[in-house]
């Protein structure tokens, strides 16, 4: 019998939120997935989606935010570029999964050994030049980036942290969607870190 209704969201608080995606990377580390029929529920996407968080990842190919989180196809809404910041049209993407969609929370999901986050460094420290259009890339992170090249620690894991409280505090204060259903608290915005060594995702809190 064919399933005739829409999909309904998993979680409709940020807590809610927040804390599937704690338990779905737990399993991910474990080795311990879900076991899952991807054919079914097939024709009740094909009615709408209602997914309970959103991410803002990097393009990595060895970062996968279904995968890392444990998650089926219509949980999260996935948005992904480079380095992780936000464009133009990433805050639209995002607007368009938190204020038509439903999500609850937006996770902004750096990770370890970032590419475009040693392009950035190696960039503001050195002088190195990149080709094509990478210059822009290193442009939009610098803001994020340059304040903490100074500090004590390893450069490159203050970077990548850095670049991602940049995006969220960017996130929490876009007008006018997300600035407004956060200061509600309808939505949280916040961190998180992949470890590639060990597939666990390091989250803030909402």
């Amino acid at each position: 019998m064919t399933d005739a209704s829409p999909p309904q969201p998993q979680a409709t608080t940020p807590e809610a939120a927040l804390a599937l995606l704690v338990e779905g990377n737990a399993r991910y580390v474990a080795n311990t997935p879900h076991e899952r029929d991807f054919s079914a529920g097939r024709h009740s996407r094909t009615l709408g989606q209602a997914p309970f968080a959103a991410i803002l990842s990097c393009a990595d190919s060895r970062v996968a935010p279904e995968l890392a989180f444990d998650q089926g196809p219509g949980q999260l809404f996935v948005v992904r570029l480079a380095g992780n910041f936000v464009t133009t049209e990433v805050l639209a993407s995002l607007e368009f999964g938190v204020g038509i969609l439903g999500t609850r929370l937006i996770v902004v999901l750096g990770h370890t050994n970032c590419g475009a986050v040693q392009a950035t460094v190696s960039s503001l420290r050195d002088g190195t030049e990149h080709p094509g259009h990478l210059a822009s890339l290193v442009d939009a992170m610098t803001p994020g980036i340059d304040p903490v090249l100074g500090q004590p620690g390893d450069v490159e894991a203050n970077a990548v942290r850095a670049n991602v409280e940049h995006s969220v505090e960017r996130l929490r204060n876009a007008p006018p969607v997300l600035a407004d259903l956060v200061s509600r608290g309808e939505l949280g915005v916040i961190g998180g870190i992949y470890d590639l060594a060990t597939g666990r995702v390091e989250l803030g809190r909402t």
